[in-house]
């Protein structure tokens, strides 16, 4: 079941609503982020609502206020009845409102959804997914916004595709909802913060990496580095450490997910206790 929290009542999503005059849907103006349970606790819920707050604040949304009511509503809803009995994912997402004063939003909606972990098809991590290139860079990429249309456009129909790469004028920046690393002469390389949403899993794996002697470089890989790469992987909180075997036309080193991929994401699980709230 998914149910979700407004206005200080949780309710089925089914009887939710956010009014046509809002500026989610009249702009597309709102802000989000994907926090995952492990053993029914919230994995970094810290990190994910300060990100939250810093995207709305950059989005001009103004809602330190009412983000200050998450965690309590986090408590609540897992502890609500209809939601026992497996892990689950809860999206705190703050809209624009109804009213915007000199391009700022002063009176924000809160929603909350909780609903059913789903996870991808283990099978992945053992045979890696592709990523399809895209020439451009995510708008305002340190804002975790609703809008995913940049993203989803470009591998609309594609089966065969996990998500958008942008690699914009040959530099690779970031997945549609993912970090991307690249593992190319010996050194992990990823985008700086600045080009690209600073990850939680991302901020956690790079501390894992160099922790264990990796060599880090954070810039921008070039898609000229992508034929002579070892490896490439994605992060994220749900996929957690995934390898990526192709992208667009080109087979990424053997073709299988590879030992650093796959001892990086064993480093992950080991810490996930860690971050739990």
């Amino acid at each position: 079941m998914m149910l979700c929290y407004h206005d200080g009542q949780f309710t089925p999503l089914e009887k939710a609503y956010v009014p046509l005059s809002d500026y989610a849907i009249q702009r597309g103006i709102g802000v989000f982020e994907s926090i995952r349970t492990y053993d029914r606790r919230p994995f970094a819920p810290g990190p994910h609502l300060e990100r939250l707050l810093r995207s709305a604040e950059q989005a001009g949304i103004e809602a330190r206020e009412i983000i200050s009511q998450i965690p309590a509503v986090f408590r609540e809803g897992l502890g609500r009845p209809e939601l026992q009995g497996g892990e689950i994912i809860m999206k705190p997402y703050v809209t624009g409102g109804d009213v915007m004063v000199n391009k700022r939003f002063p009176n924000p909606r809160l929603y909350v959804l909780f609903e059913p972990l789903e996870l991808p098809d283990p099978g992945l991590y053992q045979t890696g997914i592709t990523l399809e290139p895209v020439n451009m860079e995510r708008p305002f990429p340190l804002i975790k916004s609703i809008n995913y249309m940049f993203g989803y456009i470009p591998v609309a129909g594609r089966g065969d595709v996990f998500e958008s790469l942008f690699c914009p004028d040959g530099e690779i920046t970031e997945a549609s909802s993912s970090n991307f690393f690249l593992c190319v002469d010996g050194k992990l390389v990823t985008a700086p913060v600045g080009r690209v949403l600073p990850g939680i899993t991302r901020g956690i794996v790079l501390h894992l990496a160099r922790e264990a002697g990796f060599k880090v470089e954070e810039r921008c890989p070039k898609v000229t580095e992508l034929d002579r790469a070892d490896e490439a992987f994605i992060t994220g909180s749900i996929k957690e450490v995934l390898g990526v075997t192709r992208i667009g036309g080109r087979r990424i080193g053997n073709g299988r997910p590879g030992p650093v991929t796959q001892h990086l994401h064993r480093l992950y699980r080991a810490s996930i206790h860690k971050w739990l709230g």
